[in-house]
């Protein structure tokens, strides 16, 4: 953790997108175009270890869904 992270004092919150891939944004701001609320804000590193916990297949869902679609038609 840098200093900076120290200081900060901006709320975050966590996103998510249809792909169901997660980032972290301010909190007070309007979420980016197809990105969604995931209920949790709260200090930067707050919100990377909640993403560290959710987020534990990185592939994208459109990847995950494709990859089992092959493994049932083998």
């Amino acid at each position: 953790m840098t200093a900076f992270d120290k200081e900060d004092p901006t709320l975050y919150k966590v996103v998510f997108n249809h792909e169901e891939q997660y980032s972290i944004w301010p909190a007070h701001r309007d979420n980016p175009a197809g990105w969604f609320d995931a209920h949790k804000v709260g200090t930067k590193q707050e919100c990377l270890d909640y993403i560290s916990e959710v987020w534990t297949d990185m592939r994208p869902l459109s990847l995950r869904k494709k990859m089992q679609e092959m493994s049932m038609c083998a």
